[in-house]
Order: C-alpha cells, then structure tokens, then sequence
C-alpha cells in the first residue's frame, strides 16, 4: 500500500491488450476531436466532450467523478493542482487501472474520484460516492436495455435499495480503528488511501461495478466484460407479465452467492399473484425441480429467503446440504451460510396429522430460522441469538410473521424432473396406512400394483 500519487516513476505500463489498446485510442481521438477540445493543446479532451459521448447512459454526476478523476492524475509527481483537461496519458493509466488494475491502483483512482484532497477522504464522501455508483450501474443497465427481463424497483417508504447496497458495500470497510463502517456516527471518520485499497479488496463488487459504468458508459466493447455472470436471464412461462418483487441489483447480490453453475438463468416456478395462495400449489410446483432460490415479502416490507442447493422433496426428513444459505434483501442484504452446528439445511412436509406440515430451512421443529405455515400467508423466523444452522438473525419484521407474496425461482440449467413413483398414497402417507390397519380395514390395493423398480 502506498504512493497515493500516479506518475511516471511508477514506471506506468498499460494493461491492455494490443487490440484493445488500439480501442482505447481511438475513443481518446473521438474525445479530443470534440470542438469544446481542439483548442487544447497537447492533445486533451474537456468535461463536456465525455458528456456529450456519454449521452444519457450514465448520470451526469458521475460523468465528473470518472473526467476529475482522469485530470487530477498526477503525471509528473509534482505538487500541483490537477490539469486542466484530460490528456491521452491520464486516459489511458485512469481506464486501465479502473479495469486492470488491482486493490492499490483501483483505490488511487477512485480517491481521485471521490476528492481533490490528496490521500484522506471523509467516510461520508465513500458513502456518497459509493450510492453514485451503484445508481449509476442501474442506470447504464437500464440505458442500454441490458437489464436481462429485471426491472428497478423501489418500495415506498423503505430505503431505496441503492442505499441498501451501498450499506452493504461500506458494510465490508474497515477503518483506522479496525472497526467496520456499519454506524452513521462513523462517517465522520477519516479514511487514507490504505483503508480504500482494504476496502477495494474486500468488496469484489466495487470492482465489478466500475467495469460496469466504464465498459458501458464509455462503450468499450473489446475489454472482457460478461453481464451473463453478473445478472441472470430471466425466465417466466408463456411471456406472462409478471413484477417480482426482486430488482435487478437485488438478483445480482443473492446471484453473486449462488454456485457458479447455478448463476446465468432463473426460471420462475412458483409465484403466489399467478398461482395462488396455495401450500399445495406451492409444493406442486417446486419439488424436483433442482436447485432453487425461495423469498417472500412479509407485511412490514421485509424481503428475505433461502437458497436451496437441492431439489425440494416432500418427505418428514430434514434435506439439503451446506451450500443452501439463508438472505435477506431488504431492509438490508445479507447472507447466512451454513455454521456446521447440524444439517438442519431444508425441510418440506405436507399432509402429516404428526408432523409438522410446512416448508423450513434452518433451527429446529417449531423454531425455525425460516418457516412457511401450510396455512399459506403465515411464517416464522426465530433466531435467538441466531439460528443455529445457518448464524441467521431474525429475518422478518416480527418473529410470527404474515406474508402476502412468495415466490420460488429455478436456478440454472432448469429441467424439469417429474417424481415418477408406483407408489400409492398408503405409501405417501404412512400414518393413514397404520389407521386403516388398527381399525382392521383392508387396503384394496395391496398386491394389485407391479413391483417397484430397484433403482
């Protein structure tokens, strides 16, 4: 960690490739041949020649944090002032560092983005900077039409959930103090150029949100950017109109968590506005179909879920394994993982007398960190301190909570797999076998079926 000047005793290579260095030229040429640009001399583009290639695909605001902080790169590790405009070697080292480059010189950079002090930035300034920068990744989204069928979405009243992931962003800095920034009487703390470049390191996502607004704010095509693992396809039968209750930056956290393979396309299996509220309907519709994400939205506006990295299978047994996680999405993000404590992972049960009939995921019978009621539009989740398999808090607004949307999403490759079975429900249901064989009735079926396959 340390220079927080950029000059040529860095001994500056660029990171790209010939071709897209050959790119990064030409746009530099389009930028300087601008008429608010041909005055300068050498060569140099001004802050309305990249508003006007911009356009309208990314917010004016953080059209002047990317140019001040191209023209406050210190080329000559001289104290003074930044330039006046953007010369082709401040373009160049601020693109490639932005892209390429790693912790320390994505944090020069963005310190030259977020300040004109030099080297110390107020949290307050991250903060801001930071929401900026997640709008603006919404927003060349939504500009280019590459939301892949995800919409913007915000919830009166609640936080908007720009602000939620710019929380959960700051959430991963550590200050001077070695505590995170998670208090808002923190933001007057005092962050140097070694707590951003920390910061940078253990937020993967800042650096895949400033590819995001370079690569399609600036329009670079050639320098490797794949939107297929940041934002999934997503999948609705029969082109039904349908509003999830997810935004798009809400699918790409839970996304970001999910197994590689599971994380290019969600298919929608189940939805309580289309299907109905029906634990049936519910349970009809989701087991044995892989791998799949689970949420819902209480009557206090919290959003949360599970991720269930098995198929869901009516059974009395606890099922899973230690990949499923719990989330929450609003009004914070959050992922739970597995603790280890038990393997108490997903459970599912429906028309037992004994036993408890619902859909679960993590704690115990009756105390689950997360529960849906077979009484559809009822749940709990109780986590005192936590939940013991997954380290969850309470999700929900309240313990017993209410709920009037649900929605369960296939994740990946999705291939239905119908249960195939030649068992009858005395099978199913062995509780109403034992009744039928203590009030002495006989089972009509008995030996009239063909014999159950080994496999």
């Amino acid at each position: 960690m340390g220079n927080s000047q950029i000059h040529s005793g860095r001994s500056f290579r660029s990171q790209f490739l010939p071709q897209e260095q050959a790119e990064i030229d030409q746009l530099f040429g389009a930028l300087s041949s601008d008429k608010s640009s041909l005055r300068t001399s050498p060569r140099s583009f001004s802050l309305q020649a990249l508003k006007d290639h911009v356009g309208g695909a990314l917010p004016t605001g953080m059209v002047t944090r990317l140019y001040d902080g191209m023209r406050r790169v210190n080329l000559m590790g001289m104290a003074k002032g930044p330039s006046e405009n953007v010369s082709h070697e401040q373009f160049t080292i601020s693109v490639s560092y932005l892209l390429k480059g790693n912790s320390e010189e994505k944090s020069l950079v963005i310190l030259k983005m977020i300040s004109a002090t030099e080297g110390f930035v107020k949290a307050r300034e991250v903060q801001k900077f930071t929401e900026d920068l997640v709008a603006s990744v919404v927003h060349v989204l939504d500009y280019r039409q590459e939301l892949r069928g995800w919409m913007q979405k915000e919830a009166p009243g609640a936080p908007s959930r720009v602000q939620v992931m710019a929380a959960r962003l700051l959430s991963e800095m550590k200050l001077p103090d070695g505590k995170k920034l998670l208090e808002p009487e923190q933001l007057d703390c005092v962050c140097s150029q070694a707590v951003i470049e920390d910061w940078v390191f253990r937020a993967p996502f800042m650096a895949t949100f400033l590819g995001v607004v370079i690569h399609k704010g600036l329009l670079i095509p050639s320098t490797s950017l794949s939107l297929a693992t940041l934002i999934p396809e997503r999948h609705v039968d029969q082109g039904r109109e349908f509003a999830s209750v997810l935004d798009v930056l809400s699918v790409i956290y839970i996304d970001a968590h999910l197994p590689r393979e599971h994380r290019h396309r969600w298919h929608l299996l189940f939805s309580s506005e289309l299907h109905g509220h029906s634990f049936s309907q519910l349970c009809g519709r989701i087991t044995h179909q892989g791998p799949c994400v689970a949420l819902l939205e209480d009557h206090d506006g919290h959003v949360f879920g599970g991720f269930a990295s098995c198929t869901w299978e009516v059974k009395p047994q606890f099922q899973g394994d230690d990949k499923c996680f719990l989330f929450s999405v609003s009004p914070r993000m959050a992922v739970y993982t597995c603790t280890g404590y038990n393997d108490h992972f997903m459970y599912l049960n429906h028309g037992q007398q004994t036993i408890p009939n619902g859909l679960g995921m993590g704690g115990q019978h009756g105390y689950f960190g997360l529960w849906i009621d077979v009484d559809f539009g009822k749940g709990h989740s109780k986590a005192k301190p936590t939940c013991t398999t997954y380290n969850s808090p309470q999700l929900s607004a309240k313990e017993d909570f209410q709920f009037h949307r649900m929605e369960v999403w296939a994740v990946g490759d999705f291939k239905s797999q119908p249960a195939k079975s030649n068992k009858s429900i005395l099978d199913v249901d062995p509780e109403t076998k034992i009744l039928l064989e203590v009030s002495g009735r006989s089972r009509h079926s008995e030996g009239l079926r063909e014999a159950l396959d080994d496999a």
